[in-house]
């Protein structure tokens, strides 16, 4: 009998440490995309219902180098002060940011209104042509002669709704750093994560991509994602395009908000470059203050 309840009790045993070796398995690169593929969906849904203040900082200059001294031009000075919405237009498929700017350079240009998310609900939104107007509205006060209208915090999240995947080619990242730019610019703190996030690089690979040159061709995206495997929180986002006349990148940090119970964007930095004629745009935003809306 005691040779046989030995027994018994090592199988218990080996069967125990098994298991607890397979809950400690590391999840696949599909398990945690399918997670936060889940999450976005549900970060989408609650941040539709909130409004956040931006400050948004831009500066445009030409780089020059001439009889081996380099230097700067300065061209111009922005910053913006709005707020931030979320939206889907009645019959669109994807989300739209809105920057609802009330203030330029210090100056007021009209009144805050919270209310001003309800006007998207309207069915005359739409349409495709209603979206752009939504989209470009939002560029209204950007400054330099790059046009760009994907620089709001949310747009890199697009690329990870799980409708969205086929698009891109994912794999773990073996360089876990933020952008050195970016990282020498934000003092605050708020590009560093844990070391027990996952970093996943990305590379577009469909035709018809979900960026387009003002001429309207592909200009696919890539760059990286520092994602919780085991939540599907994605903690930064770094997206970089470029082609023979342009380089852009755009990195985000969304941190809690204890209040809220959530992550929102907390910074925003930008950086674009004209491959021909060496002007720089550098922007930096930075919210807070998410609201529920008034409706």
């Amino acid at each position: 009998m005691t040779r046989a309840l030995h027994a018994a009790i090592v199988s218990v045993c080996l069967a125990e440490i098994a298991g607890s070796a397979a809950a400690q398995e590391p999840p696949t690169l599909a398990t945690v995309l399918d997670r936060t593929g889940a999450y976005v969906a549900e970060f989408h849904r609650q941040l539709s219902g909130l409004a956040g203040e931006e400050t948004y900082v831009q500066d445009w200059k030409t780089i020059w180098t001439s009889h081996g001294r380099h230097g700067a031009t300065e061209h111009g000075h922005r910053v913006t002060k709005g707020d931030l919405l979320l939206v889907k237009p009645p019959g669109a498929d994807a989300w739209v940011g809105y920057r609802d700017v009330y203030e330029v350079d210090g100056t007021r240009i009209h009144d805050r209104d919270d209310s001003l998310e309800a006007a998207f609900h309207d069915g005359s939104l739409s349409t495709d042509a209603r979206i752009k107007t939504i989209i470009d509205e939002s560029a209204k006060y950007n400054i330099g002669d790059i046009q760009r209208n994907v620089n709001w915090p949310v747009f890199p999240l697009l690329f990870l709704e799980r409708p969205n995947h086929f698009r891109f080619r994912f794999k773990l990242a073996t360089d876990r750093r933020p952008g050195a730019a970016t990282a020498e610019a934000a003092p605050s703190g708020a590009f560093r994560v844990s070391t027990e996030v996952w970093v996943i690089e990305y590379q577009e690979k469909v035709s018809g991509t979900m960026i387009k040159t003002d001429n309207h061709k592909d200009l696919p995206s890539h760059g990286r994602f520092w994602i919780e495997p085991a939540s599907g929180r994605v903690l930064m986002s770094e997206l970089v395009v470029k082609n023979r006349a342009l380089m852009a990148t755009l990195d985000v940090s969304y941190q809690s908000e204890p209040l809220l119970g959530m992550l929102v964007p907390v910074e925003m930095h930008e950086l674009y470059e004209g491959r021909r004629n060496n002007s720089r745009i550098e922007a930096v935003a930075t919210y807070g203050r998410f609201r529920p809306l008034q409706k």
